[in-house]
Parts: C-alpha cells; structure tokens; sequence
C-alpha cells in the first residue's frame, strides 16, 4: 500500500513538472510578433561558379503580399479541402493524425511520417528545416500552439498562403497566379484554386511548371475533396475536374540547367531553411564550371534527342564531370527536360554499373600477386547457383578465344576472365574492396559482381573510376565550396574526405592498361581528340538496360549513364559505344587542360609485349612492332 501511495505521488509530480515545463515553453517567446513585416527587407542568395561569377539568385522578386481579405474564399475551402478538414475547429493539432502518425513513426523507430495540420505547416515554413527528427516534431508542435495562441485562424490561414513555396522561388499565392496564368489571386478559378492547394503537398512533385502530369492528377484529388466536404456540387466538381491544366509560364528557362538550381536550393533549405536562402542574402560558392556545364549539356543533348526518336521518349541519363584531385564537381546533368522529371539521375539513380565496375577488380588482383601479362583462358564456364539453378555467362560477342593476357581481358571487357578473376581472389574479397570505393548501395558477393551487378549512382561511379586517375586516392565528389552569410561571415566550409585506396605501383600499371582501348579510340576518332592523355571504361547491364562510360584525364573524371527511366532493355544491339562514349567524349574536347600525363610510378618501366601471349615482344628490322604487341609496365629488372 505504501508502494502504491509513493508511485502515484511520483507520477503526480513528474506529470505536474511535465505540464509546467509545457506551460513554461508555451509562453516563451517562439513567435516573433511581427510575422507580417518580416520580409520588409529582404535580401537574395547568390550562387556563384567556380570563378565567383552569379550563376543564380534565389529571391523573392514574385511575392506580393495579399492580405486575407482579397483572398477569395473558394481558394480557402481548397486549401482546407487539401491539408487540413478541420482547421477551423481544431487548436492547431490534429490528435487523430498524431496517434496515426506516432504508431507508424514507433514502428519505423524513426520519423516518417507527419501529421501536420495548416498551422504546423505555418510553424515549419517559417521557423524550422524538413528535417525528419522527433526533436524537430516538438518544436513543429510547440510553434503551433503557440501561433494558435497569437494570431486568429485567418490571420495564420494569411501566413500560411503567402508563404506557401510553388517551385522556381515563387512564394505565396498571388505570385503562383501571376506566373501561372498571368492574373491576380482574386480572379482565380476553382479548377485554379485546387491547382494551387495541390501544389502545397509537394512543389517538387506536383507543380505545374515541374510535373504538369503530376499536377493535374493532384488537382483532381482535391477537387473530389472539395466535393466530399460539400463545398462545390455533382456539375461542378465534373465540369472543373474535365478542364485542362493550363499554365502560362510553364517552359521558362534551360530544362537541363534547372537540376543545378534546384539541387542547390534543396541542400541549402535542408540546412537552413527557406527563409535563410530568400531573405537573409547567403552567398554559396559552388564547383560549377560554367563551361564544362555548358560544354555538358550540348553533348548530352546531341546524343539523348537523337537516341530518343529510336529508343523511345522515356530514355534519359545523367553526367557528372569532377576535378580529379579535389572531387571537386565542375558539371553534372539530371535529366534532358526538368520541366518533364524532376528526378535527378546524377545523385539519385542508382544502376547497375556493368563492366565499369571492373577496373576495381583488376586493381585488387594486381595487388595480389597478379600482373597483366598473365594468361587466363576464355572458354564457357557454367555455375550451379546455391539454388540449383545454373549459370552460363557469356561475352558480350558470345565469342571465345582462349588464352590472353589480363591487359587484353581488361581492355576488351572479357566477361569469363573477369568471373575466372574474381573467384581466384575470392567473391567476398572482391565485395569487401568495392565497398572501400564509395559505394552506398549492397553489394552482393556473387560471382555475377565480376560483370558489374553493383548498383551506383552517377556520382559514385565518378568517384570510384577516379581513383585511378588520383595516385590511386578516393576523393569524394562535392559541389558547395562555402557559405557565407549577408555580414561575409563563412558559415560553412566543405571538408575533403580523401583515402588512399591502390598503392601508387597498381595505379600507374591500371592507368597504362585503362590507356589501351583509349587509343585505340584516339585512332579511330574521326572529328579529333583531345591534347591530353586518357584512361576509360565502358559498362553494360542485361540487355543494355543501362549503358555506361567512365573515362579520365589528369584534370577531369566524367561517368555518364543512359538508359530508360524504367530500367527495361534498350536492346541486344545498343552499346554504350553509341550511347554513352559520344556524350564523354563531344564533353572533354571542350574542356580545357593543365595536365597533360598521368602520374606513373618511378619504379617501373614500359615493356612491350604480345598480349596474347604474354611474351615479350620482338621488333622487326625496322624498329617496328606487329598489331598484338602492347606497352604494358612491369617493375624494373623483373624477369
């Protein structure tokens, strides 16, 4: 009984001190008061290239503030129609979507989903960052109770729609209508206001001037709501849902360069918030080169339109060219037409890399013991798969041709010696290494890994190719420089993180091998090269549903993928020779050089040998060497 008496005195107090702690919190001063006038001096964040020229501003030139009362009312039932039914009625909360949304985060152990309500949304517009934490949730909370507690439901429904974020820097709901349709929130439509209130779930996803087939589909969603809640009839709600979306603005400015801004602009918000990147004049040095970028759009564009008209609308890539020695990104490509995907497949798509992921794989056998002119056999091999199941892989030709040298195996991307390779070292090994590469994705200790089932992105596949032109270095690819705010004051500072991967003898001998099939490129090239050396990869997955090319110079490393956005084959006779290789190469005879050599490895010396064979080879009288023999290097004085 004492137990009892003493457990229920305890949970009185820690509740009486949890209700004054909230008490406490809730009158401290988390609001300003002067919400309205907080934009009255405002100024823009500047993005700047490499060369501290303005690439970008994010300003807020489009906002026009709109007092509650011009607002006309069927945009207010939409918006409470799309984000929150009970608004009107609730003290800033919604207890039933906590509950829900609570259950589902516990269950992830982690936040995944909200459960905000328009006056929390005001809160995180104007005060917090989209990061998904618990601690960010109770601030969400204890901002929103608080502005329930300051201002009237009309005066935070004001806030909330002149702040609301429609993609492209445009704020606040008499702006969107200016740039949507050219005319003024009060003349706003019903199809129009559902528009607008579609926009407030995701400007990313579902804004007119990004995803129009996005857009409209979320129209329709809340024009149904609105019919629910009884706010527009059977005729109407059929009569505005049959309308076509349109939108005046929709195609303004580059479609590839849009990715650049709007990468920027999310990292940025990630950390400070809308607010900081509009208003308070940040100023973000980025990598950009804007002639790389340029140089990059042109041969992405000239290859991707082309391959469109055979291979379907839905293929696209992505591109990303970095600084050899610093990581540093002078240019990368999301996508063709921004307007048409906001996905950006330089850092968000993740593709099986194929035979680009085999330099790793040689690497490590070099590190081993091996060298490139020891001889493996090409010949059919098959599995049986732990399932029973058997494999029979096979080159690219589906031809054989026996003994060759590892120099020869790696230049012609040989499927059955790289698998031969990898089950010498050890399938585990092999994964163990790749992981050191930068890659974030799984990777699978198979024997199929020798033929490049690892997944990457754009970026990380840069990286990884990178250690081969960087003294055998990972550097890891960056794009913001700094950040400084309005006063000059750096805020921020990129860190390099760099580690020493391939020991500096296994590099140079990559680097010589990878410059085979360069030159033999080179020779072949018929509208000229570059005046620089080169080292290269290219990659193919099943059916070519992803092709690839990673190739270096001493200064720059590039990878560019193609393929369908929904991964399905572009077909047996598609190589990435045709796809990929173009848009590197029309990209570095653009580029300008430092370097003209890749670092090589005292230590060692060039042999020509018969990369067949193995054997030293023979020069005639002339001085000159047949079509087999090959420079390769080896140590010097080694037998």
């Amino acid at each position: 009984m004492r137990f009892l008496v003493w457990l229920v005195l305890t949970l009185a107090l820690l509740c009486a001190a949890g209700a004054g702690v909230l008490v406490f919190m809730l009158n401290m001063e988390l609001v300003p008061i002067d919400l309205y006038h907080r934009f009255d001096d405002v100024k823009a964040g500047l993005v700047l290239d490499d060369q501290d020229q303005v690439v970008f501003r994010f300003e807020l030139d489009r906002r026009t503030y709109t007092p509650i009362d011009d607002i006309p009312d069927v945009l207010v039932k939409a918006f409470v129609a799309a984000e929150d039914h009970n608004f009107f009625t609730h003290m800033g909360l919604s207890l039933r979507g906590i509950i829900r949304s609570s259950a589902v985060n516990l269950y992830h152990r982690r936040v995944v989903q909200g459960a905000s309500t328009i006056t929390q949304q005001v809160a995180r517009l104007l005060f917090l960052t989209h990061e998904r934490t618990w601690w960010r949730k109770l601030q969400e909370v204890l901002l929103a109770l608080q502005l329930e507690r300051i201002y009237t439901k009309h005066q935070i429904l004001e806030l909330y729609l002149n702040n609301m974020y429609f993609g492209r820097g445009i704020y606040g709901v008499e702006a969107a209508c200016k740039r949507f349709w050219e005319k003024s929130v009060g003349k706003v439509s019903i199809d129009e206001a559902a528009m607008l209130a579609a926009v407030a779930k995701s400007a990313k996803f579902y804004s007119p001037l990004n995803a129009p087939i996005g857009a409209k589909k979320r129209r329709n969603i809340v024009l149904a709501s609105m019919h629910g809640l009884g706010f527009i009839n059977d005729d109407v709600f059929k009569a505005e849902k049959a309308k076509p979306l349109q939108i005046v603005g929709a195609r303004q400015g580059n479609p590839l360069r849009f990715y650049v801004q709007e990468w920027v602009r999310a990292w940025a918000e990630n950390r400070w918030g809308k607010d900081a990147v509009y208003t308070k004049g940040l100023v973000i040095k980025t990598t950009l080169n804007q002639l790389a970028q340029r140089a990059a759009e042109e041969a992405f564009v000239s290859v991707i339109r082309p391959l469109r008209h055979k291979l379907g609308p839905s293929l696209n890539g992505g591109l990303v060219t970095m600084d050899t020695s610093s990581g540093a990104i002078k240019a990368f490509i999301g996508g063709l037409d921004f307007y048409q995907s906001q996905f950006n497949r330089a850092f968000q798509a993740y593709r099986q890399i194929g035979s680009s992921f085999k330099p790793i794989l040689y690497s490590l056998a070099l590190t081993t013991g091996y060298d490139m002119d020891d001889i493996f056999y090409d010949e059919p091999v098959t599995f049986v798969m732990p399932n029973g199941s058997s494999w029979t892989p096979r080159n690219w030709n589906n031809k054989f041709e026996g003994p060759m040298t590892l120099a020869r195996a790696l230049t012609y991307s040989n499927n059955m010696i790289s698998i031969k390779l990898l089950l010498k070292l050890g399938a585990m090994r092999v994964a163990d290494q790749a992981r050191t590469f930068g890659f974030t994705q799984a990777i699978e200790a198979y024997p199929s890994l020798a033929l490049g089932t690892a997944e990457a992105t754009v970026a990380e596949n840069a990286a990884a190719f990178n250690v081969f032109a960087n003294h055998g270095k990972y550097v890891q690819p960056f794009f913001v420089d700094w950040v400084k705010d309005s006063q000059g004051k750096k805020i921020w500072q990129h860190e390099s993180k760099q580690k020493q991967l391939v020991d500096q003898i296994t590099c140079s001998k990559m680097v010589r091998t990878l410059q085979l099939r360069m030159e033999l490129a080179k020779n072949q090239s018929k509208d000229g090269w570059f005046a620089t050396e080169s080292i290269g990869k290219t990659g193919s997955t099943n059916g070519a549903a992803t092709t690839w090319f990673v190739g270096s110079t001493p200064d720059f490393t590039t990878a560019v993928y193609v393929g369908r956005d929904d991964n399905k084959p572009m077909g047996t006779q598609v190589f990435a020779s045709k796809t990929a290789y173009p848009i590197w190469l029309a990209l570095h005879r653009e580029l300008i050089y430092r370097k003209k050599s890749f670092y090589l490895d005292s230590r060692l010396e060039n042999v020509m040998i018969n990369w067949l064979t193995g054997e030293l080879a023979q020069p005639n009288k002339a001085g000159e060497y047949d079509a087999l023999a090959v420079s390769l290097l080896k140590e010097r004085n080694a037998n």
